[in-house]
C-alpha cells in the first residue's frame, strides 16, 4: 500500500459507482487498547461482502487522514481515518488506516467480485 492519492482513489471510487459491488469495512483498535491500558475499551465492527450499489461516493481530507463516503439508496457507508491504498491485480479498491505504529485501524475495500474466505484483506 502506498499513501493516498486522491485524484486516483477519487477515479477509482467513480468508476465503481452505479454497479453492484462487495464491499469490505472493518474498524478496530482491537487488542491494542487493552494491550497498554487493561481499562480500555475495545471497540471494531467488521462487514464483509455487503453487497451493494452506490450512487456516488467521495474522499475528502480530514486533515493527515481521509474520510471515505458511499452514498447508497437507503443510507451512506464511511470509513474515516483512510490514510493508504492500493488498486490491486483484481481492479479492487483497497483502502487502509493505520496508527502511527502502523497497527491497522480502519479499512475500507471495494470489489467487483467478491471477497474470498481467504486473509486476502489488507493485513
Amino acid at each position: 500500500m502506498k499513501a493516498i492519492e486522491q485524484t486516483v482513489v477519487q477515479e477509482k471510487i467513480n468508476e465503481l459507482a452505479n454497479q453492484d459491488v462487495y464491499v469490505h469495512l472493518e474498524t478496530t483498535n482491537g487488542a491494542y487498547a487493552s494491550h497498554f491500558d487493561e481499562k480500555a475499551y475495545n471497540v471494531g465492527a467488521f462487514i464483509r461482502n455487503a453487497h451493494v450499489s452506490y450512487q456516488h461516493g467521495k474522499i475528502v481530507s480530514t486533515g493527515g487522514s481521509y474520510r471515505v463516503g458511499l452514498k447508497l439508496d437507503l443510507g451512506w457507508v464511511y470509513a474515516e481515518g483512510v490514510t493508504d491504498f492500493e488498486i490491486d491485480d483484481k481492479g479492487r479498491l483497497l483502502m487502509a488506516g493505520h496508527d502511527r505504529e502502523g497497527r491497522l485501524m480502519v479499512a475500507l475495500e471495494i470489489s467487483e467480485t467478491p471477497f474470498s474466505h481467504e486473509a486476502d484483506v489488507h493485513e
